[in-house]
């Protein structure tokens, strides 16, 4: 879908566009969303050695959505982010997610190591059986082409990280 070193803006049709106080909170949400890309882009020490930094941006970035995003942020050796990349969209409930699609992605940027994202639209961060096995497969898959999946974040009103739960 999307690969970028600064945020993405959706396509989805603005319901309340005409409000210009939403418009005026979208282009603040737009500027600090850049700010945190360009800071996981250029940080110099390892910029993703715990999730916060991941944990605050895809937040901003996939907290609002009405239907679900699968993406990866692609890491060099030093863990400083090369891609951001929205591999996938499905609906409200579910995105359908290829391993080898996402194996291309990362050769492609030359990562090195991954982080996977996903949100769920209900709001509820908790990973699902499915979640937990897409996890273990891209884990094994990356790691056939040397690229470490390090974590696997899943936002909605909170952004859990699966590795900090000892389930990666």
């Amino acid at each position: 879908m999307h690969t970028t070193t600064v945020p993405v803006c959706t396509d989805t049709p603005d319901p309340q566009a005409d409000d210009p106080r939403r418009a005026e909170e979208d282009a603040i949400i737009a500027q600090a969303l850049a700010i945190l890309a360009e800071r996981l882009r250029t940080a110099e020490e390892p910029a993703l050695t715990s999730p916060d930094a991941a944990r605050h941006y895809l937040q901003l970035r996939l907290g609002q959505l009405e239907y679900e995003v699968f993406g990866m942020l692609w890491l060099d050796n030093r863990h400083r982010v090369v891609a951001i990349e929205e591999l996938f969209r499905g609906t409200i409930d579910g995105a359908s997610v290829y391993p080898r699609e996402v194996v291309k992605a990362g050769l492609r940027c030359n990562g090195a190591a991954a982080l996977a994202f996903h949100n769920h639209p209900s709001g509820v961060s908790e990973p699902s059986a499915d979640d937990l096995r897409l996890t273990r497969r891209l884990r094994e898959t990356l790691a056939l082409v040397d690229i470490r999946l390090l974590d696997h974040l899943i936002v909605g009103d909170t952004c859990l990280s699966l590795a900090e739960r000892g389930l990666l």
